[in-house]
């Protein structure tokens, strides 16, 4: 038998049998796997985006309709809601040589020319949904979006009895289905005269919000009764803004989509959320159908108008059974084509089954004494196989936990780190500011010839108060460095804690009766001998103090109690301040947390060394604290010195004597301070008191000063007096520990059109070029670092507001102006706009035009005078009368019909007001019209 596979020569038929059979078993398995379908065609299908429920249903229907032409193979392109990146993917698609190509445009414009040279070169298109610019497309499949706005509109008049105000919000502005909707249901508005459309908002709910647009408007018009939103979406998030205004039973709400399943159309109108929708068919189904009669050269309709219907409550049970019939009815076909790919699958693998069977038996005897040989071969590689295999797992799973180990560490080096450049970059801001207000008043005095005594009694107060906050600061952070070297030595003496706690007490009592805050030592014991570090708790409990005064207000309570209990003296010191959060609470130990949006070094470093010093005398520290209700810090240390080694007993020790601050604490200025001489207002966010104080001072005698000491203040004090120059602090603490930073305010500030002609200053102890580039991208027009010269800093902001100024004069020289700012730029633009859209009213006045531009009329005043230095009234004189001498130059129009197309209530009123700015009737114009 040996000879039979290894001889050629004595077994030539063996082989040439062999060698038949194997290939009559190649085509028997060719023959049985080839029963998938073959694609014939390639439809490329450009969606403008999945992300909302509608087009995911457009979508499914479509992939239930293409189950029936297993033949064709769908290609889809999500653009998620941007028109470049579909102009991008149909580009794409018609590169691959798509056979027909299927497009729901993003927007009208920016897609028409793509899918007009898709159809210039051949390729069949199908429009679905939303209609291009153009009218070169193969197919077009869906609904008559004016027919919806007109349904609305017809509905709307009925539920209102024919009188009521009406909002509108669209859909993605610029598309075809936001025209045509607002087109028809303003055509029906227009029929009812007691119907009024108060407004219509941009409703992009993918991209933009109208909650602050839509709450404005009803506040506005507080008759409205109802609101067309152009889709269900819009209108369920209208119906949220209506229940927060408490207006939700008085507003109709009408949407259109009417698409089964929770928070959509028939479900809102079921619930009663929505009064009624408009049935938008998807079009998935007949965009498939018509496509594949496309390719198939069959008949189809070049227009397919789907037909819409609306559903409010007296239809909406029966359109839910509808829906859920359907459901099942699709629920059922998707089962029995599950049945039939089970089926085929069986009848594939019995088929293949037997041709297996067939040829094995071809072939079973030639192969019986090789498949021998080779299963005892292979079972002896199997078995050295398998033993490799398994010394390889255990090398993975070693390598794998030694990855995960590494990754574990590595994670927690970067948060350590990351946490450690976060703690010194706030200590860099924390020595910057007292270094700042030892630095400027000593170069403000030496500058001056001749100084005051209250003035350099003030300003040297000023310098000493900073130098011992340095130097509390140095102080903490050599505790610091020792703790981390483990060099910290207990020094602890036998001493009466009740007297020593007294002193400290008693060191506070000036500041206290400043503050009016109620200080006492609660103690039922007259003296109590125990052992401790003078030094340490000297220093814990001055920080456990100067925190209970940073936040307790004025009027407050600071108490100390001392007292004994289980071996243990407890001493508490219990304020009724602001207190904590749960997260601030948990985390008041942790030198390097930074869960805290802001930084306190009193609380990032004195906190973490009580405990460090507590924990040295064996004792322990811990708080209790809740957001306005107070702060309550406790320490137990131990009683005799048996827990302590021989080496921590030495003698008395000093004190530490820290520097206490008695002023005042600074209360809110007054919201403006007015001066003798005056450049203009001026908006100081500072959270320093002593600085925010100097600079008051120092700037009072240039500027109107307004000074906050958080950025949401600001931010209001700015909306209501509308500032001439902004100077800000980066760092700043919000309202409740967090809110704006100077950085995130800027933004905000040159992104509002009420505000973007503001210049702003931000001041800083960042000297990063980072973050000053940072500064600068947010709009900053200057950034100045901590410390600073304070004659730069006068300087800079007389230079700021005199280029200010001087931008105003070149914007008043021309009535259509141009500004290098974006959000100017823009304002001016729609602002001349809607005046020359208007021109011909004569009742449009300042009061519509504020309306329109969004803007209350003092806003819009300061707005207009800021950029222009004119005010509203001029700018609409002057825009009236340019279009009087065009229209008197370049047209055969009589004197009457220009007083009327400019806006005047009569030609008499004109002509004297056309004579009183340029010299000459309109008639002497006409004739002579260059000299004027």
């Amino acid at each position: 038998m040996n000879g039979l596979f290894t001889s050629s020569v004595r077994c030539p038929v063996s082989r040439r049998v062999l060698g038949n059979a194997l290939f009559v078993l190649l085509m028997l398995l060719l023959d049985g796997c080839s029963t998938a379908p073959e694609k014939t065609y390639r439809i490329g299908f450009s969606q403008r985006t999945q992300a909302d429920t509608w087009r995911r249903s457009m979508l499914a229907s479509m992939k239930q309709e293409l189950s029936f032409n297993p033949e064709v193979e769908f290609i889809v392109k999500d653009a998620e809601g941007q028109s470049d990146k579909q102009v991008k993917q149909i580009q794409e698609l018609i590169d691959s040589k798509v056979d027909l190509l299927i497009v729901s445009p993003n927007a009208a414009r920016p897609i028409t020319p793509i899918t007009e040279r898709a159809y210039q070169l051949g390729i069949p298109v199908i429009i679905v949904d939303r209609r291009t610019a153009s009218d070169q497309y193969t197919a077009y499949v869906g609904a008559d979006n004016t027919d919806v706005g007109r349904t609305a509109g017809q509905y709307a008049s009925a539920l209102l009895k024919g009188r009521g105000q009406l909002i509108e919000i669209g859909e993605s502005p610029g598309s075809s289905a936001d025209i045509d909707r607002h087109k028809g249901f303003a055509e029906v508005v227009r029929t009812k005269p007691g119907l009024q459309l108060v407004g219509k908002l941009d409703g992009d709910w993918d991209k933009q919000s109208f909650s602050a647009d839509l709450t404005a408007l009803l506040r506005a018009n507080p008759a409205t009764r109802l609101i067309f939103a152009q889709n269900d979406r819009t209108g369920l998030k209208a119906y949220d803004i209506c229940r927060q205004l408490g207006i939700d039973q008085r507003i109709k709400i009408i949407g259109v989509d009417g698409l089964p399943g929770k928070n959509e159309g028939i479900d809102l109108v079921d619930r009663g959320i929505l009064d009624a929708t408009v049935l938008y068919p998807t079009g998935g189904k007949e965009a498939v159908r018509t496509a594949v009669a496309i390719l198939k050269k069959q008949p189809f309709r070049r227009e397919n108008r789907l037909p819409i219907t609306l559903i409010d409550s007296t239809n909406v049970d029966i359109m839910k059974l509808q829906n859920q019939k359907a459901i099942e009815q699709q629920t059922d076909i998707e089962k029995q084509n599950q049945n039939l790919e089970t089926l085929t699958r069986t009848y594939t693998s019995q088929k293949n089954t037997l041709y297996l069977t067939l040829a094995s038996l071809i072939i079973a005897l030639l192969l019986g004494m090789w498949a021998l040989y080779l299963f005892r071969s292979k079972q002896r590689a199997y078995l050295k196989l398998a033993r490799q295999h398994e010394q390889l797992e255990a090398q993975n799973e070693e390598i794998r936990a030694q990855k995960n180990q590494i990754e574990v560490v590595s994670q927690q080096a970067r948060t350590a780190t990351e946490d450690k450049l976060r703690f010194y970059s706030y200590i860099s801001h924390e020595f910057n500011t007292p270094l700042s207000l030892i630095l400027i008043p000593t170069e403000d005095l030496l500058a001056k010839k001749t100084v005051g005594t209250h003035e350099l009694r003030g300003n040297l107060s000023l310098v000493q108060k900073n130098a011992y906050r340095l130097l509390r600061l140095v102080d903490q952070m050599l505790d610091l460095r020792k703790t981390d070297a483990g060099k910290q030595q207990l020094n602890a003496s036998e001493q009466d804690l009740i007297a020593f706690v007294r002193d400290i007490v008693t060191d506070f009592g000036r500041k206290a009766e400043k503050q009016r805050i109620d200080l006492q030592l609660i103690t039922d014991q007259a003296g109590l001998l125990i052992w401790f570090d003078t030094e340490k708790l000297d220093k814990v409990l001055f920080n456990l103090m100067s925190n209970a005064f940073k936040y307790t207000p004025r009027g407050g309570r600071i108490h100390v109690q001392i007292n004994t209990m289980d071996g243990q003296v407890r001493i508490q010191v219990i304020d009724n301040g602001e207190g904590m959060t749960a997260q601030e609470k948990e985390h008041a130990f942790d030198l390097f947390y930074s869960g805290a949006p802001t930084f306190s070094l009193s609380k990032g470093i004195g906190l973490a060394m009580s405990l460090e010093f507590i924990q040295l005398h064996r004792g322990d520290i811990s708080v209790t604290s809740a957001k306005g209700q107070g702060t309550t810090f406790t320490i137990t240390l131990p009683l005799g010195s048996d827990h302590l080694d021989a080496s921590e007993q030495t003698g008395p020790a000093g004190r530490y004597r820290p520097f206490i601050e008695t002023e005042l604490d600074a209360e809110a200025e007054p919201v403006l301070r007015p001066t003798g001489r005056h450049n203009g207002t001026l908006l100081l966010i500072e959270d320093n008191d002593d600085l925010r104080a100097f600079l008051i001072n120092r700037l009072g005698a240039e500027f109107d000063i307004i000074a906050e000491t958080t950025a949401e203040r600001g931010w209001e004090r700015i909306l209501e007096t509308i500032p001439d120059l902004i100077l800000s602090d980066v760092m700043l603490p919000g309202i409740d520990g967090a809110g704006l930073d100077g950085i995130e305010l800027t933004q905000r500030i040159k992104s509002d059109w009420r505000t973007s002609h503001i210049p702003v200053i931000l001041l800083t102890a960042k000297r990063q070029l980072e973050q000053q580039i940072e500064g600068t991208r947010a709009g900053a027009d200057c950034y100045i670092t901590k410390p600073f010269d304070t004659t730069y800093l006068i300087e800079t902001l007389r230079t700021t507001l005199a280029n200010r100024r001087k931008q105003q004069q070149r914007f008043a020289t021309d009535t259509l102006p141009k500004s290098d700012n974006k959000q100017d730029r823009r304002f001016l633009n729609e602002l001349t706009a809607l005046i020359e859209k208007n021109i011909s009213d004569p009742s449009f006045g300042v009061e519509k035009l504020s309306r329109e531009m969004g803007l209350s009329r003092v806003q819009l005043y300061r707005k207009v005078q800021a950029l222009l230095d004119k005010n509203v009234v001029d700018l609409l004189s002057e825009v009236r009368l340019k279009k009087a001498r065009q229209l008197l130059r370049d047209t055969t129009r009589n004197v009457a019909e220009v007083a009327v197309e400019t806006g005047f209530s009569s030609p008499t009123y004109f002509t004297t007001f056309f004579k009183q700015h340029t010299g000459k009737t309109p008639s002497e114009y006409r004739r002579n019209p260059i000299n004027v």
